[in-house]
């Protein structure tokens, strides 16, 4: 499991990395690096239930704010556009779909942690 989370942990910190040139970097590279810190301490195995349930009720709840721009890429007939970097200047619901991916990778992993830390306290 190290291993896997060490990958994560350079995902997320590659994720961080890349919003740079992003309308609103803080707020990613926030995003981003709390969940690299997340991975990083699962490497050892440490686990924070209750920090781990807040981000993740957190990231849920700002994820829903992208729900719009989801639908509406949902409902296009060309959804390959979501991996066009000309596109995303084009349409708003393609950066509002990007992130909301982002958010739902982000709330995965922790659901994931969350099971892990649940093991561990058994």
């Amino acid at each position: 499991m190290r291993v896997v989370n060490f990958i994560l942990a350079i995902m997320f910190l590659g994720f961080a990395f890349l919003q740079l040139n992003d309308p609103d970097p803080a707020l990613w590279i926030v995003i981003y690096g709390v969940m690299a810190v997340f991975c990083i301490t699962a490497m050892f195995e440490v686990y924070s239930r209750k920090a781990i349930l807040a981000v993740m009720i957190i990231y849920g709840i700002y994820s829903l704010f992208y729900i719009p721009g989801v639908m509406e890429w949902l409902q296009q007939e060309d959804r390959s556009a979501l991996f066009d970097d000309v596109a995303k200047m084009e349409h708003l619901y393609i950066e509002e779909s990007r992130e909301f991916l982002g958010l739902l990778i982000c709330i995965v992993v922790l659901a994931f942690y969350l099971y892990r830390s649940g093991k561990r306290s058994k």
